[in-house]
């Protein structure tokens, strides 16, 4: 496994909608070790699937990404945050609505808030959108992994209906993007 100088990997949280889209775009990038998906930022402990999808518990779907510093930095992690999803969509992406899929960065330490905080603020200033981004900022709390079945799910099922007319146009989207940026195998160029 991949270490910065000082032998640490890092760690980034991001809730961009649905967290099979959202791991599949950050395990693509070079410098990513694993993006797992999961739950955060709400009261309930050790909450399921299911109850996150009644929107009762106050989680958002999310990825907790780990990441080598020395191949990816924060605010690559950043850009690739903000454009896999519509930040300017209060608790909605697409058809997903409710706040369990909230634009929403957890930050792990006072530099990724500030880091966090600036980018929301330049990207604002600059005018990329017609609407102001309603992207939550928040200190990280309890990640709570979810279940087996949503690991990797997009690589794993990608000719299940929502993969196949969602997911998979959003990653290649995403892949164009940032080809520059993605792990070897991926980049088909």
């Amino acid at each position: 496994m991949a270490t910065n100088e000082s032998g640490a990997l890092a760690k980034a949280t991001f809730g961009t909608g649905c967290f099979w889209c959202t791991e599949a775009v950050y395990e693509s990038l070079r410098g990513v070790i694993s993006a797992v998906s999961g739950y955060e930022g709400g009261h309930k402990e050790n909450p399921t699937y299911k109850e996150v999808c009644t929107g009762t518990t106050g989680h958002a779907e999310c990825v907790e990404v780990t990441y080598d510093p020395t191949q990816i930095t924060y605010q690559e992690l950043l850009e690739a945050f903000f454009r896999s999803h519509d930040p300017t969509s209060l608790n909605r992406q697409g058809n997903d609505i409710g706040t369990q899929y909230r634009s929403v960065i957890f930050y792990h330490n006072d530099e990724q808030k500030q880091l966090a905080e600036t980018a929301k603020a330049e990207l604002d200033k600059s005018g990329a959108y017609d609407s102001p981004i309603v992207t939550e900022i928040s200190p990280v709390s309890t990640f709570y992994e979810a279940e087996a079945y949503h690991q990797s799910y997009f690589a794993n099922n990608p000719n299940q209906g929502y993969c196949a007319f969602v997911v998979a146009p959003k990653v290649d989207k995403f892949r164009k993007v940032f080809k520059e940026k993605l792990k070897p195998d991926l980049n088909h160029s």
